[in-house]
């Protein structure tokens, strides 16, 4: 399967990245899909909370590796991605790894058994129509939902759901289980600009995104 980027970047110097298995904290090769660890001098040492969950913050502040560099302290970011030698140079004329986003962990979808991104699906509904400017995508009872900002007329509306429901089945094997079409800008983007799928859900499940239209696939 493909992925999506975010976007990628040189590694800063002093900064160390690995790529490291979430579940089992052991490291992955390169050009490996797993979640971004960070160690440098800028490393945080925790936040401020008032629920009091101090074992969350050493997992996250204060990880190590399960094996191979087992000494070094890691900041895990949450954030799934890889690393790939460049063919960009550095100051000493070195070839350097750059770092691939791919999205965040806890967005990641299960689905059929298999991991999605949700960055994968949405990219391909962005291209199924030139009058879809943004879209998002999110689990509901073991179903796929799908939300679709459209720009054009309701009649669009209607013609949009086979688009979407076919391109999704088609690159990624998947069952849409409800198609949402909404105005542009329903779809929230915190300050860094990223989708929050989690505050969509949690409006589509209150039912506050004032569709233009639904179509359910039960």
């Amino acid at each position: 399967m493909y992925h999506c980027l975010l976007f990628f970047s040189q590694i800063l110097p002093g900064v160390r990245i690995i790529i490291a298995n979430p579940e089992t904290k052991g490291p992955l090769g390169d050009s490996h899909l797993g979640e971004i660890w960070v160690h440098s001098a800028h490393n945080a040492s925790g936040y401020f909370t008032i629920y009091g969950d101090e074992s969350l913050q050493s997992d996250h502040f204060s990880s190590r590796l399960s094996f191979g560099d087992t000494q070094t302290v890691w900041a895990r970011t949450g954030y799934l991605g890889f690393l790939r030698r460049t063919e960009l140079t550095d100051a000493n004329g070195e070839r350097h790894d750059a770092l691939y986003v791919v999205g965040a962990l806890d967005e990641a979808m299960e689905l059929r058994g298999m991991r999605y991104h949700p960055i994968d699906i949405e990219t391909s509904v962005i291209r199924a129509h030139k009058s879809v400017t943004e879209c998002a995508v999110f689990t509901w009872t073991n179903l796929l939902v799908v939300v679709v900002e459209l720009d054009g007329s309701e009649q669009e509306a209607l013609d949009l759901v086979p688009l979407v429901t076919n391109v999704i089945l088609e690159e990624h094997y998947l069952i849409v289980g409800v198609v949402v079409v909404v105005d542009i800008g329903v779809i929230p983007i915190n300050s860094r600009g990223e989708k929050q799928r989690m505050h969509l859900r949690d409006g589509f499940l209150a039912d506050q995104l004032d569709p233009i239209y639904v179509a359910y696939n039960m």
